[in-house]
């Protein structure tokens, strides 16, 4: 970091930096933050305070976002990159937030050049240099360590996205090996994408199955969210996901393997 970086980090967060009982209040309403060390809170406070000040939190569809919002959606996001680079977030700068689930219209051309047009029914969207959407009802139930998460779901993705379009293959850090990375996932979601078709019940949400950019982002989720599950399914992937995000859920939740 520049020293005008270093000093304007410094200037916000003597500024702006979220308050001591607003954060811990906060933290404690999130159970996938417990058991965060000392320093690893101080730095996602830090973190946090610097995310809600660059980012532009709009409402949308008669959305009303408070504080209390803004600081849990700051904390999550900022979860994902507790030990990741504090630009991981670059190139875009709106979160929108809707009251609850929204409708998307989809426009796809197949291969015989007949276009099909279809709505969908979101919770979050993340678009390639552009604004983060989310559900302030979907916002609301995350961060309960219950598996689902639409706040690091969306959040993945834009990680994803550093390296171009979403493939679940974000840019790894030096050290880490791409073959590894590659096979581990790729068997993973063949296997599941097979329990899926076959119509089995899964602990994992079979929208995973989707495309290898969902695979990444929904076990994101259950990686922060019930690591247990993810390292009894996949443990290959958890690992990948250890060295990715450089933090132990399992360890750290005291979840057993």
């Amino acid at each position: 970091m520049s020293w005008f970086g270093r000093w304007r980090r410094a200037r916000i967060l003597e500024r702006h930096a979220i308050p001591r009982d607003a954060f811990d209040a906060a933290v404690e309403r999130l159970p996938i933050l417990h058991g965060l060390a000392a320093d690893e809170r101080q730095h996602l406070r830090e973190a946090a305070s610097l995310f809600i000040h660059d980012k532009t939190f709009s409402a949308a569809g008669g959305a009303d976002v408070d504080d209390a919002t803004q600081l849990a959606i700051a904390l999550q996001a900022c979860l994902l990159t507790l030990h990741l680079s504090e630009d991981s977030y670059r190139g875009w700068n709106e979160i929108i937030l809707y009251p609850d689930e929204f409708l998307r219209q989809r426009e796809e051309t197949d291969e015989a050049g007949v276009v099909h047009r279809s709505r969908d029914i979101l919770a979050g969207e993340s678009w390639h240099g552009g604004p983060l959407v989310l559900s302030l009802a979907d916002v609301a139930s995350s961060g309960q360590a219950d598996g689902v998460n639409v706040v690091l779901h969306e959040f993945a993705h834009k990680l994803d996205m550093l390296n171009g379009d979403a493939n679940g293959f974000p840019p790894l850090h030096r050290g880490m090996d791409a073959s590894a990375w590659a096979g581990d996932l790729s068997r993973a979601y063949e296997d599941f994408c097979t329990r899926v078709d076959a119509g089995e019940d899964t602990a994992i949400d079979p929208y995973a199955s989707y495309d290898p950019a969902e695979f990444f982002a929904v076990l994101t989720e259950v990686f922060f969210e019930t690591p247990g599950l993810l390292h009894a399914e996949y443990p290959a992937v958890y690992r990948q996901l250890q060295q990715f995000y450089r933090q132990d859920p399992l360890q750290r939740l005291g979840e057993t393997a």
